[in-house]
């Protein structure tokens, strides 16, 4: 979609401190970091929201999503005193940017409830 903003980092167009990519998605550095680590990973083709991916296509595209998410957290050293992963579908619950895209947080101790 061409006046989607992580579109346009998949595409090459917008740089990004990337952090691992494959033929399927993206994670790259927060450019406004909530955490010491804060990663957005996306998947390369456009999805506006968590909703959207919707059928077989749409769940295999999310179970790839949080798995090469947990694979980042982990090649950023996140494992040994934990992160969280989230995703915010929606004006009310945080989404700024219409292309579905899950936070990896961490570097330091997180609290519940967040927001």
């Amino acid at each position: 979609m061409a006046d989607c903003l992580f579109c346009r980092i998949v595409a090459g167009e917008i740089p990004a401190k990337v952090a691992k990519r494959t033929a399927d998605a993206v994670a790259f550095h927060d450019i406004d970091p909530k955490a010491p680590v804060h990663v957005l990973v996306i998947p390369t083709r456009h999805v506006p929201a968590v909703r959207d991916a919707t059928g077989l296509e749409g769940e295999a595209m999310l179970g790839r999503l949080l798995a090469f998410s947990a694979q980042v957290a982990g090649e950023l050293g996140l494992d040994a005193k934990g992160y969280r992963i989230v995703t915010n579908t929606g004006p009310d619950a945080g989404q700024s940017v219409d292309h579905l895209h899950l936070h990896v947080l961490g570097g330091r101790k997180l609290t519940w409830p967040p927001g």
